[in-house]
């Protein structure tokens, strides 16, 4: 029997059974992140003369911390915003070294200013702002809150 044959034989259910999960598979809608809720209540420190702290020894550099992205601008300034993307609540938004540093979300592209301004709209959806929080720097420790 030829492979078609064979096919036409399983019928359309066993045939798309079998082709299904190559398809899932081969999305690119599939994310590697998480749909988390914006983080609220936000207020831990950082010591920056800690391992954890010295990806903010230069400017561009950045952490994850408690669904926080906390960042050293090109400027050499404290920022901090939400991981979670106001487009899809996606769990993906990072600190990234273009226009002067952004915060950057690669699963649908959404871009925000370090005041968390949408930059650019997605999907035709209205763009949302990013939560931002404040930082405070005393001696080494760097205080994220709202």
């Amino acid at each position: 029997m030829e492979r078609k044959d064979f096919l036409r034989s399983l019928g359309a259910g066993a045939a798309f059974a079998l082709t299904f999960p190559c398809l899932q598979g081969c999305s690119k809608d599939q994310v590697d992140g998480n749909i988390e809720e914006v983080p609220s209540g936000v207020d831990f420190t950082v010591d920056l003369t800690s391992q954890e702290g010295q990806a903010l020894s230069t400017n561009g550099g950045f952490i994850l911390k408690n669904l926080v992205v906390v960042a050293r601008n090109l400027q050499g300034e404290y920022v901090a915003a939400s991981q979670v993307c106001s487009h899809e609540s996606y769990d993906q938004v990072r600190f990234v070294n273009q226009d002067g540093g952004i915060f950057y979300c690669d699963v649908h592209g959404s871009r925000f200013g370090q005041d968390g301004t949408p930059l650019n709209q997605v999907d035709s959806k209205p763009a949302r702002a990013l939560k931002v929080f404040n930082t405070e720097l005393d001696g080494s420790l760097l205080r994220v809150f709202e």
